[in-house]
């Protein structure tokens, strides 16, 4: 139903709408609670029972252990490596994925000043030229003519005074909204400068499976070449022979494929880089690539809500609380001012001669009287909506609790096992060189030498797998505890 409002009327109601234009009908947000146990022990959860979480401003509600110091450090304060750094900064300048994300950054803020442009009036210039023809049978005397009319006016197109705070609550929403793809685009930058880490480390890892495994088919084709003069000669064992040649075509076997592996992940560097690698940042050995810096146990579970997704899944949250204000204020009705002033006259070279000055307004109100259960409806959409973001909220929270539980889990555990690894290296290494020294003084066959030759160099692999996963591990948690931004 549109009603117009008189001049009165609407004096009367300016006042009003200048003290409730920032009134809304958004419910109170409260941040649901935490559906996590409140910290980890030593890298296990404790099972204390979880309070409602407050407020980032106000802080944890009980003094807890100092937080981590991935959340405090920037990616160039964790990883201590200069070409790894070097990797990094070239991929946060060139990497696509991330430059869609900046991209959609300014969209989103695009959108959010459309949406607050709303709450201010608009003001335009019309010009209009309307020259039409009266038949015979309307005219004077019975004669037809034609009917110029020019006009310029200057007005306020439409616009609503916000009584009941739905252009507030859609704005409110929109910032949220934008706030939201920015922590998107925080959590895409983590997740780079992350990858690219373990990229680096797999392929510094590789590196190193490649040298070893270069080194055991150098040493297997010098003990074929040996065996190989000494059976010429017919001294040597035939079977000693065969089983040298084996193991050369298995080292050649490795070599190839550790091969294929570092060129895989050099081009997967370059496409997280987002250009060609200089050789020159190209880790060197394993062993010279610099351990990132570890991460204290103990940490309160708090310091999840620092992780980006968190943090956009709270904002649309917010943004869904938002939404219900709008669908609450659509009960109300709706009023909206139109005005113009401006000249106009028979003539162009009239416009702006005296006598020919026009202005109108417009005051008006529309109020919904039957919408056949679709505000309700909207309503309840709205609220459907908030109760879906809460969940996706908790479970952000609860996935983001794993993977740093886990994370913190696997570290004592990987220490452990990559300490017993170096130790069974240096074992297996005195173990190879007593059965070589056995056989070249003729005490063994050459098959105790295969065998320990193969099982040191299975160990080694092991060592170089269990350092990549021990450091991989790190840049896990540094990801999993939303740090170095």
């Amino acid at each position: 139903m549109n009603r117009k409002l008189s001049p009165p009327v609407l004096a009367a109601l300016l006042p009003a709408a200048l003290l409730l234009g920032g009134c809304t009908m958004i419910p109170d947000y409260q941040r649901p609670a935490s559906p996590v146990p409140g910290d980890w022990a030593n890298g296990v959860p404790t099972k204390t029972e979880s309070a409602p979480v407050k407020a980032a401003a106000e802080g944890p509600a009980t003094e807890t252990v100092p937080a981590s110091p991935a959340v405090e450090l920037k990616w160039q304060d964790f990883f201590t490596d200069p070409r790894l750094r070097s990797l990094i900064d070239l991929s946060l300048a060139n990497n696509r994925d991330l430059r869609v994300a900046t991209l959609n950054i300014e969209k989103a803020a695009a959108f959010y000043r459309i949406q607050r442009a709303e709450l201010n009036p608009t003001i335009g210039v019309q010009a209009v030229g309307n020259k039409y023809r009266i038949p015979e049978k309307l005219g004077d005397n019975g004669q037809a003519s034609t009917v110029s009319v020019y006009s310029v006016n200057l007005g306020l197109a439409s616009w609503e005074l916000d009584f009941f705070g739905r252009l507030r609550s859609l704005s409110a929403a929109s910032l949220e909204q934008y706030l939201a793809t920015e922590e998107a685009r925080r959590g895409a930058q983590i997740a780079l400068v992350s990858a690219v880490a373990g990229t680096y480390l797999a392929l510094a890892a590789d590196g190193e499976n490649l040298r070893l495994a270069s080194v055991t088919l150098a040493a297997q084709q010098s003990s074929y070449d040996l065996i190989k003069a000494t059976a010429d000669a017919g001294i040597g064992s035939d079977l000693d022979l065969r089983q040298a040649q084996s193991q050369v075509e298995a080292a050649k076997v490795n070599v190839a494929a550790f091969t294929g592996a570092v060129a895989v992940d050099r081009n997967a560097l370059q496409v997280l880089v987002g250009s060609p690698v200089s050789p020159d940042l190209l880790p060197g050995t394993f062993g010279a690539v610099t351990d990132p810096r570890g991460v204290a146990a103990g940490l309160p579970s708090d310091v999840l809500l620092r992780r980006p997704d968190i943090l956009a899944a709270e904002h649309r949250l917010r943004g869904a609380n938002a939404n219900i204000g709008a669908a609450r204020a659509a009960f109300f009705p709706r009023i909206s001012l139109t005005a113009s002033f401006g000249t106009q006259g028979p003539q162009l070279s009239d416009l702006f001669g005296g006598g020919t000055q026009t202005w109108s307004f417009v005051p008006q109100i529309i109020a919904p009287l039957f919408a056949s259960g679709s505000l309700i409806a909207n309503l309840k959409v709205s609220k459907l909506d908030r109760e879906i973001a809460v969940a996706q909220y908790e479970k952000a929270i609860q996935v983001a609790f794993a993977e740093v539980s886990d994370a913190l889990t696997l570290r004592t555990t990987l220490v452990a096992q990559r300490e017993a690894q170096e130790a069974l290296v240096v074992a297996l290494d005195q173990t190879w060189r007593l059965y070589d020294a056995r056989y070249q003084a003729g005490i063994d066959s050459y098959l105790g030498v295969l065998v320990a030759q193969q099982a040191l160099f299975n160990a080694q692999k092991g060592e170089v797998s269990l350092r990549l996963a021990e450091q991989a591990n790190l840049v896990l948690l540094f990801k999993a505890l939303g740090g170095g931004v």
